[in-house]
């Protein structure tokens, strides 16, 4: 399926910490077979993973529910976002429809980024999409193959969702709204050369947009995200349960929406069955009205405030040339957490 794909060994490192494909949890055999043939490419998605999570960490860091339920690892794509797993589960709601979307667009980024910078002998620069260069500027530098990527994500993240039941079909979808997030946004990069930069020539190359704007994009998809209902259907395989847009009156979804079809529990109070901590003891903004404010987050329980010293450099000064002194100060901030 891939370009000049080739076998490895059966583990390999990111950073000092080795990749062993039989003791990632929660991986089918199909993933455990990809790990084991694809191994020189697992860093990149293990970095992958851990950019989605990150990444959805940020745009949920003041609702009640904060991404905090999902591990740091690629067991993301295991069992840990399936009912029954304590502490961990988020059911087919739009929670888990985002995690799926961005946790499967940072394995297409990452893998893709990797390729770009030579990091792996499986792939490297795009030389299929360049087209003719455009007036004022010539194709240079290394254009960056998220078609490639996004093979790689679609091969790993989708092996398990083969099942012909509603939580596959849902999480396929999503995970495929992600990984078009970067396609969709691709663009042109381009970079001057000339005397005193004056642009006399450009080069230009293919390359994927800043992971924080496919971040933006994706959480605005789960404000909007559509909400479906489940039918069944009798084929020659047996049962199989598809998805359909609960209200026929809405806006269809596309391959770029996110679906859900079960409703979130409000994240209040810590639940083992739903995965929720709750959200005591979070820190809250005691001036917002918004959902990360006090009233809000705090679920009506009100909050505590306590004061803490924090050093920080203030009174700074530049001196020629060319260094910054500064004196380090104490500030006394008020915090408030819920209750």
């Amino acid at each position: 399926m891939y370009r000049s794909l080739a076998l490895g060994q059966q583990y390999s490192s990111l950073g000092s910490q080795p990749i062993l494909c039989g003791s990632i949890p929660g991986l089918v055999p199909k993933q455990l077979r990809f790990c084991r043939n694809y191994i020189e490419i697992m860093p990149s998605v293990a970095e992958g993973v851990k950019l989605g999570i990150q990444e959805c960490q940020h745009q949920f860091r003041g609702r009640r529910w904060n991404c905090t339920t999902i591990k740091d690892n690629l067991a993301i794509f295991g069992p840990v976002l399936d009912k029954g797993c304590k502490q961990e589960w988020v059911g087919a709601t739009r929670e888990s429809a985002f995690v799926h979307a961005i946790a499967s667009a940072g394995v297409a980024f990452a893998v893709t980024r990797s390729c770009a910078e030579g990091t792996s002998t499986m792939c490297g620069c795009d030389s299929h999409h360049k087209g003719p260069p455009g007036e004022g500027w010539k194709w240079g530098g290394c254009s960056e193959d998220a078609e490639f990527g996004v093979l790689v994500s679609r091969e790993f993240a989708d092996a398990r969702e083969n099942r012909p039941d509603a939580r596959s079909a849902m999480n396929r979808h999503n995970n495929e709204a992600g990984r078009t997030t970067i396609l969709d946004h691709m663009h042109l990069r381009c970079k001057c050369h000339g005397l005193s930069g004056s642009c006399e020539v450009k080069t230009c190359w293919w390359a994927q947009p800043d992971f924080r704007m496919l971040g933006d994009y994706l959480k605005d998809k789960y404000d909007s995200a559509s909400e479906m209902v489940v039918e069944k259907h009798r084929e020659s395989r047996g049962w199989v349960e598809t998805l359909r847009v609960k209200y026929a009156f809405f806006k269809h979804p596309t391959e770029r929406d996110l679906v859900y079809y079960e409703g979130s529990p409000n994240f209040c109070e810590p639940n083992p069955e739903t995965g929720s901590f709750g959200t005591r003891d979070r820190v809250c903004n005691v001036s917002s009205h918004g959902i990360e404010g006090c009233d809000l987050l705090c679920c009506g329980r009100g909050h505590n405030t306590r004061t803490e010293k924090r050093k920080e450099k203030c009174h700074c000064i530049f001196h020629w040339c060319c260094y910054v002194s500064c004196q380090e100060c104490v500030r006394v901030y008020d915090v408030h957490t819920c209750k």
